[in-house]
């Protein structure tokens, strides 16, 4: 009898015991308690806890069966070594693929689970498809109401100014100002630790409106003439009016005689022979064949990891730098993990190639060969492609796409003599001024010169002076020539105008440039 009684109260011990982990397990699940920080206690983090316009996942699916939801028991990130400039930082939210993400992702810091990816969606493609349904109409509802929040996209153009193939181009600032700024001289009046107490910086970063699944998001005009390419997950967030335009012109160092070779069309597979046929070298032929033969990439593909509601061929370079140049597409750069800290990336042109030493944002990619080459279809983890499908470019095949890229000329500047001068009988006294200006007080020519105007070095402008964020570090200097042709601005297009660009490096730079001199200097960029 006693031996069955110890028995009996040792079974009812281990049962209060399991009881009390799991109510512990679920107290703490998906908190910062979960991954005890090596030094202190950070503030719990979760999608949605700070800001108005970004919701709960859970939310944001509460329609349907449980097995439709996306099950939020994902690992929280591993702690990380706590330096000197996490101390106002969050952890990264646990999340999985597809869920939303803060627009703030700035504010965060850590690291994930694994570097590594897996090409495994969260449940079923049906139900996949079904959870975006229901998300994605209030998510983009969200992102417009944040966006506008932070921009006055009014749709005023700068009178008489086109680009190159005669899209208008945006007047600004559109940046809006927080509320107790009267003007941007006053903003620019203020020191950086001022700015950043009061937090009425208005250049903060921006984040990719779905991170948790990111890649590739292309702007209406591009999706009108490729609906392929529609997400069921997210949409462009920046208006049309604020990016190139579409098809843009393309021109040939080979052949600047012919101006626009393309005649406004959009180059693809079925017209590229047709239009350079006699003009390139057979190398080149192969070279822009390559360019524009789709492949599979981590979310365009031909299996159910993808974000599109048929399958797909994938995407090719011209895609997004169309013709040569860019349509304004956006993804994440390849070179940060986790998924949440990698920087939001505008699809740079690639006219000019020629002329550059640095051709990737935040590595040291130093040819156009090696900028071919390098894997960037799974956002530069090439453990999907044993299931996805590899790009198998070969190196004598780069080669040649680099041989076409090589003779992307810019467009023409005909007020710019040889050596990149103004011509002073062709251009406006207000244009001869910004020139001087931005040869001296504006300092733009200590990183913007040559033919290019590009120094092809990395600068680190430490903007995180001016708001509470992770240091976003060393970016490469972007080439001014053309650059009229080329909205949105800085690697993220957090400028949308050249103005905005202006007072962003007015403050930043601490210029103490006045509103005629900035009005200048945009005079003379439209130039360039």
């Amino acid at each position: 009898m006693k031996k069955h009684l110890i028995r009996l109260l040792t079974a009812a011990g281990l049962v209060c015991f399991g009881v009390a982990v799991t109510k512990t397990y679920d107290k703490y699940q998906n908190t910062e308690h979960s991954r005890v920080p090596r030094k202190r206690t950070a503030t719990t983090a979760y999608a949605g806890s700070f800001n108005p316009f970004v919701k709960q996942a859970s939310a944001a699916a509460t329609s349907g069966s449980s097995e439709d939801k996306i099950p939020n028991n994902t690992l929280e990130p591993r702690p990380v070594t706590i330096g000197p400039q996490t101390d106002d930082l969050r952890l990264y939210p646990t999340i999985t693929k597809g869920m939303r993400t803060p627009f703030d992702l700035w504010r965060y810091y850590g690291r994930g689970v694994s570097s590594y990816t897996s090409p495994v969606l969260p449940m079923r493609f049906e139900q996949w498809v079904a959870f975006h349904e229901r998300q994605k109409p209030q998510l983009m509802e969200d992102v417009r109401e944040y966006m506008s929040g932070r921009y006055n996209f009014s749709g005023e153009a700068i009178p008489g100014q086109f680009m190159s193939g005669g899209k208008p181009i945006m007047a600004g600032p559109v940046a809006r100002l927080p509320k107790g700024i009267d003007s941007y001289e006053q903003l620019a009046s203020m020191k950086p630790a001022e700015i950043k107490e009061q937090d009425v910086f208005p250049f903060k970063p921006i984040a990719h409106p779905l991170q948790s699944s990111a890649h590739m998001v292309f702007p209406e005009s591009w999706i009108k003439a490729h609906p392929e390419h529609r997400r069921i997950d997210v949409d462009m967030d920046i208006p049309e009016d604020y990016l190139p335009e579409f098809p843009p012109p393309l021109f040939l160092t080979t052949h600047k005689e012919l101006g626009d070779v393309s005649n406004g069309q959009e180059i693809t597979l079925d017209n590229y022979y047709e239009i350079f046929d006699g003009l390139l070298t057979p190398e080149q032929m192969e070279g822009v064949k390559e360019l524009l033969r789709p492949s599979p990439t981590t979310w365009f593909n031909h299996t159910e990891h993808r974000v599109t509601l048929e399958p797909s061929k994938g995407v090719a370079c011209m895609d997004c730098h169309v013709n040569g140049h860019t349509n304004g597409a956006i993804e994440l750069g390849p070179d940060s993990r986790p998924n949440m800290a990698r920087l939001r990336t505008d699809t740079p042109t690639m006219r000019g190639n020629f002329n550059l030493m640095q051709l990737s944002s935040k590595r040291s990619i130093r040819s156009m060969d090696h900028f071919s080459e390098v894997e960037e279809y799974f956002d530069g983890d090439p453990g999907m492609q044993q299931a996805i499908g590899p790009r198998a470019v070969k190196r004598e095949v780069t080669n040649r796409m680099a041989d076409f890229n090589a003779i992307l000329d810019y467009p023409p500047a005909p007020k710019l003599d040889p050596l990149m001068r103004l011509i002073p009988d062709l251009a406006t006294e207000q244009e001869l001024r910004g020139e001087a200006l931005f040869n001296g007080k504006a300092q733009c020519a200590k990183c913007h010169y040559g033919p290019a105007f590009v120094d092809d070095y990395m600068h680190d402008l430490q903007v995180e002076r001016f708001y509470v964020g992770r240091p976003e570090g060393p970016i490469k200097t972007f080439p001014l020539r053309g650059i009229k042709d080329s909205p949105p601005y800085l690697h993220d297009g957090r400028c949308p105008t050249l103005h905005d660009t202006v007072e962003f490096f007015n403050i930043v730079l601490a210029l103490n440039l006045n509103e005629q001199e900035k009005e200048d200097l945009v005079a003379y960029m439209l130039c360039l």
